[in-house]
C-alpha cells in the first residue's frame, strides 16, 4: 500500500520542478522581449500596472502563494533596480529571506560531501596496472592515466581502488614493544619534570625507575642550571644521581631515557661505564617511554596535584614518603594486581 504514495509523491515533486522550469524560460523570453522595447513605453506600461496595484491594495485584496518559479524571478529581476518602492505583494524582509535562501541552496548544492565516484571500468583499469606493474605507486598510476588515456584522477582515489598488499614478512629484528617486555627485568628508566613552589622557583625532579617491577628507586631534586641560562639541568649532577642510586653489584643492562640535553654524550659513555647499554627513546615519543611517563603522571594526580610544596626540603620530605608508599602499599592492576617492592628485581636477588 504504500509503494503507490511513494511513486506519487516522487510524480508531484518532478512535475512542480518541470512546471518551474517552465515558468522560468516563459519569464526570460518576457525578459528579453522587453528589453527590445523603448524606455517611454516601457515608462507607461509601469505606470499603468501601478496603478492598477494600488486599487487591488485598496480594496485589501491578497494575492495567491507565490510558486518557487515567481520567487527566483523576483528575487532576480531584484537586483536590476532599487525593488524596495516596487515591492507591494510582499514585505521586504521576506524578499531578503527568499534570497538567501536560494543562496543557501546554491551553496549546499557547491559544496556537495564526498567525490564524484568513477566508472567501474577506470576501477578495473587502476587494479589491473596495480597487478601487472607491481613497482609503480599512485602517483605514477595517475600520470600514467594521465598522459596515457587523458583520464585526470586524484591520487586519493587511485589508493582507494589499490588492491590490498598482503602482510609483510617480520623485520628480523625485535620491535621496541617486544624488547622491553623481554628484557624489562633489566632495564632502568629515568625522565624529568618540574614542579613550581608556593613562590614560583621552579624545581626539577629525577625519576629512576625499574620498568618490569615499576619500582621507583629514586627521586632527585634539584634546581641547577646551566651557565647558558637555558633551564636544563647540568649532566653531571644527573650522573651522580645514577652513581650513588646504581650499586656496583647490579644487574642491571639497560637504561632509557628521551633526547633532551640533560643526557649528554659523557653522560652515556659514563653510564656505559657503569655497565649499562643506553638507549634513548626516538624523538617526541613519550609513549617509547611509556612507565616512567605513567609514574611521573600517577604523582602528580595523587600527590602534587592536591598541595603546593613551601620549599626544596618541603617537596623533598613529601616525595620521600609519597614514595614509601607507591612502592610497599599501593597496589598496581599490571601485577595482577600487586605491589612493586615484592616484584623489584633487586629482592628477587636477594
Amino acid at each position: 500500500m504504500s509503494m503507490p504514495c511513494v511513486h506519487g509523491v516522487g510524480w508531484a515533486t518532478s512535475m512542480d520542478i518541470a512546471r518551474a522550469i517552465f515558468q522560468l524560460i516563459i519569464d526570460l523570453f518576457s525578459l528579453l522581449f522587453l528589453l527590445t522595447r523603448s524606455r517611454g513605453r516601457l515608462t507607461a506600461e509601469n505606470l499603468f500596472l501601478r496603478k492598477q496595484l494600488a486599487f487591488y491594495k485598496e480594496r485589501g485584496i491578497k494575492p495567491g502563494r507565490i510558486d518557487s518559479a515567481s520567487r527566483f524571478t523576483l528575487v532576480a529581476l531584484s537586483r536590476l533596480f532599487d525593488w524596495k518602492n516596487a515591492l507591494a505583494i510582499v514585505q521586504p524582509k521576506t524578499l531578503i529571506r527568499w534570497h538567501r535562501e536560494g543562496f543557501r541552496m546554491f551553496w549546499r548544492w557547491k559544496s556537495r560531501i564526498g567525490r564524484p565516484t568513477i566508472s567501474e571500468e577506470l576501477k578495473t583499469l587502476i587494479r589491473q596496472m596495480v597487478r601487472e606493474n607491481p613497482l609503480w605507486g599512485e602517483e605514477r598510476i595517475a600520470n600514467e592515466l594521465l598522459f596515457n588515456l587523458d583520464i585526470r584522477v586524484s591520487l586519493r582515489t587511485v589508493r582507494k581502488y589499490m588492491p590490498k598488499q598482503p602482510s609483510r614478512e617480520s623485520r628480523g629484528d625485535q620491535r621496541w614493544s617486544t624488547f622491553l617486555r623481554n628484557h624489562a627485568e633489566v632495564i632502568l628508566v629515568c625522565d624529568f619534570f618540574v614542579v613550581v613552589t608556593s613562590t614560583f622557583r621552579i624545581l626539577y625532579v629525577f625519576v629512576l625507575l625499574e620498568h618490569g617491577s615499576r619500582r621507583i628507586i629514586y627521586l632527585g631534586i634539584t634546581a641547577h642550571l646551566t651557565a647558558h641560562l637555558t633551564a636544563h639541568l647540568t649532566a653531571e649532577w644527573t650522573l651522580q644521581q645514577l652513581r650513588r642510586t646504581v650499586p656496583a653489584d647490579h644487574l642491571y643492562r639497560f637504561l632509557v631515557h628521551d633526547r633532551g640535553s640533560v643526557y649528554s654524550k659523557e653522560l652515556d659513555r659514563r653510564a656505559q661505564n657503569m655497565g649499562l647499554r643506553v638507549l634513548k627513546t626516538p624523538y617526541r615519543s613519550p609513549q617509547a617511554n611509556s612507565i616512567c611517563e605513567r609514574a611521573i603522571g600517577t604523582m602528580r594526580r595523587e600527590c602534587l596535584d592536591h598541595m603546593i610544596p613551601l620549599t626544596e626540603n618541603h617537596l623533598r620530605r613529601t616525595l620521600k614518603v609519597w614514595m614509601s608508599y607507591y612502592n610497599q602499599s599501593r597496589p598496581h592492576s599490571s601485577f595482577g594486581p600487586g605491589i612493586p617492592e615484592q616484584a623489584s628485581c633487586a629482592s628477587k636477588s636477594l
